[in-house]
């Protein structure tokens, strides 16, 4: 399920959402040829995961009486016809229409007049036919006053050989019986919406609102977003991790905003500001940048309200009682600026360090010696086994009066000190770590590298 349809519903059922209204999950499965197994519950998968419900649900492919009935309704007031042409005289009509340099319309070769018979169901393609030829004018809540003339207006089929709707017919159908109000999609169906309005108007039916969106483009802008820029299926997100809300929160940014400063939303949010005034009518940029920035500043958000589901979405295993791994994320979230940060950090809490001398002389300091760094790492975790209170207050004395006994140089000392407990370069506040990892873990760790020396 690709962005911009998933953009969509949740542009709709957020809006719906916060009129009180209904949000209809409608599956549009009438082109059989192109179907693929499983498809529809990998929507319904996809929407869910977003947290996305619906108040109900349709198949097409179940309501081809209704279609059928409808067309009917058409036929007995004239306004539809056989197309008895086949695909190679419609493509000679179309060439025909590109010699002269004019649009091919299908209505200006309308077959003879004849009756449609009564078994017409499931043989040929049945046709509107267009009642009157006029300029189409509507008002689009995000676009504004929108119109187009008779250029638009053409004999599109209704019913397929098959027995089939088509998109262009079922879905004017099923508006008007499913009573929708608001109509949210993309750009590129403002060139057949006077087809829609025309079929509306034969039915004597009123028009729904219309909300056209924006287009979601590639990162470098200019044309739409595909799979050459990124995008990828919903449902990968949450295979590599990502949270729901953050997701939602990138979708709802492409096109919309609340006119301030906010760009961190929660699902509820998003329902509660949500509003078709704010959907802008230019494109909006996938920038995956921007989606791992958002997903790593609600994994922050979840890191205090739920850490083990948090560090569940990174496959981080815990290694310790919940306490320990909560104090260990975020004392690491707050050393970290996104979320693979966050994992290399996490590692030194829940993994032993596996650092060689060399590599840890080199980062300290190139002059350092085997046999001073053995003394300063023995020495520091005796101090350490001396303590009674384990915690920063106490930690950060007692190896600063370390350091200075051993005239040692606090740069060389205490770097030596955090590289021997972490094993990384980069780490959270020596002594909050050491608080965190814990009296027993630290001196082991420190005893560790002094006996590899």
């Amino acid at each position: 399920m690709h962005v911009g349809s998933l953009r969509t519903a949740l542009f709709a059922w957020a809006f719906a959402r916060q009129a009180g209204g209904q949000f209809i999950l409608r599956i549009e499965d009438t082109d059989k040829k192109r179907e693929e197994a499983g498809s529809i519950q990998h929507i319904k998968d996809s929407l869910e995961w977003l947290g996305i419900t619906w108040d109900e649900d349709y198949l097409q492919s179940e309501r081809l009486e209704l279609y059928k009935q409808h067309a009917q309704q058409l036929i007995d007031r004239g306004l539809a016809y056989e197309d008895i042409y086949s695909q190679e005289q419609v493509e000679d009509f179309r060439n025909q229409a590109k010699s002269a340099k004019r649009a091919f319309l299908f209505r200006d070769h309308r077959p003879p007049e004849s009756a449609v018979p009564a078994d017409w169901y499931g043989s040929l393609p049945l046709r509107f036919k267009v009642p009157q030829l006029k300029r189409y004018e509507w008002q689009d809540e995000v676009r504004g006053q929108l119109s187009a003339g008779e250029e638009a207006l053409d004999d599109f089929v209704l019913i397929k050989a098959d027995g089939y709707p088509t998109y262009n017919f079922a879905h004017v159908i099923d508006d008007y019986l499913m009573n929708i109000s608001h109509v949210m999609r993309g750009e590129e169906f403002i060139a057949s919406t006077p087809k829609f309005l025309s079929l509306m108007d034969a039915f004597g039916w009123e028009w729904p609102t219309f909300a056209t969106l924006p287009p979601v483009l590639g990162l470098q802008g200019g044309k739409k977003l595909s799979k050459r820029d990124g995008a990828k299926d919903v449902l990968d997100y949450r295979e590599e991790g990502y949270l729901p809300d953050a997701v939602a929160n990138f979708l709802a940014s492409l096109g919309w905003n609340d006119g301030t400063d906010q760009e961190v939303f929660t699902l509820a949010e998003i329902v509660a500001k949500i509003s078709l005034s704010k959907i802008q009518k230019s494109g909006a940029r996938f920038d995956e940048a921007k989606l791992e920035w958002l997903n790593w500043k609600h994994l922050q958000r979840l890191l205090e309200s739920d850490t083990t589901a948090a560090l569940g979405h990174l496959n981080i295993q815990p290694s310790g009682e919940a306490d320990y791994m909560k104090n260990a994320a975020l004392l690491a979230a707050g050393k970290s600026s996104n979320s693979g940060e966050f994992i290399q950090q996490m590692q030194i809490f829940t993994s032993e360090p596996t650092l060689a001398l060399p590599e840890i002389a080199q980062a300290v300091d190139a002059g350092l010696q085997p046999e001073q760094a053995k003394h300063y790492l023995e020495e520091a975790a005796g101090t350490l086994a001396e303590l009674d209170n384990w915690d920063t207050a106490s930690l950060e004395p007692a190896l600063r009066g370390t350091m200075q006994r051993l005239s040692a140089e606090g740069r060389i000392f205490l770097n030596l000190v955090r590289w021997a407990a972490s094993g990384q370069k980069v780490s959270p506040s020596l002594f909050e770590m050491l608080e965190v990892l814990g009296k027993d873990k630290t001196i082991l760790r420190l005893k560790t590298v002094a006996g590899s020396l």
